[in-house]
């Protein structure tokens, strides 16, 4: 299957790091996006610095993921790339996920702004009624978050806010990141086992 992945500049890019580990262990494609306030908050939270042209910061995000470089089942895209295959509705993706997603990102996606390629990707998934799955990391939320969540939803977006639970009894960060990336992957339909299920 063919995701598309967008990592924004909110704080909680290890939720994007764990869902893309996920997502390839089980041989799926990825086109990832990744916004410049993201390649801010990558290199303070997890110390990747991304630099360099296309093909350098592909093959550092190949090593990230402890891919080879001639593994074609992550592809980087820049986001000025508005040629790129999936700005159509044309390119069959089964969904797309923005992980985390900032309120900047949402607001833009929410009134229909297609700035750049990330934004131009969720508007056509949206388009094509095909799940768009955004996970925002803030909080507290004002009134214009709301309102953008509730206008998403009903444009057919998910909102999967990064709120791991406590009824797996978590031992460390894995698991209440694995708890996040499990409820993402769960409304995609995909299987997984990241955490166990709440069962009485």
């Amino acid at each position: 299957m063919r995701f598309i992945v967008g990592i924004t500049g909110a704080s909680g890019v290890i939720y994007a790091e764990h869902l893309l580990k996920e997502l390839l262990s089980d041989n799926h494609e990825i086109k990832l996006l990744i916004t410049d306030a993201a390649r801010d908050v990558l290199a303070h939270e997890l110390n990747l610095k991304l630099k360099g042209n296309l093909r350098e910061v592909q093959k550092q995000l190949k090593g990230w993921m402890e891919l080879d470089y001639t593994d074609e089942r992550l592809e980087y895209i820049e986001l000025s790339n508005l040629n790129a295959s999936i700005c159509s509705g044309s390119y069959k993706a089964e969904g797309m996920i923005i992980v985390p997603c900032s309120m900047a990102t949402l607001a833009a996606v929410s009134a229909g702004i297609s700035s750049n390629l990330l934004e131009r990707a969720a508007d056509v998934t949206l388009k094509e009624r095909r799940p768009l799955v955004m996970v925002p990391r803030e909080t507290p939320l004002n009134e214009m978050h709301l309102r953008n969540m509730l206008a998403l939803h009903r444009a057919g977006a998910i909102i999967v806010p990064a709120m791991p639970g406590f009824y797996h009894r978590p031992k460390d960060i894995n698991d209440l990141v694995s708890f996040v990336v499990g409820r993402i992957l769960d409304v995609l339909n995909l299987e997984h086992k990241l955490y166990k299920r709440w069962d009485t």
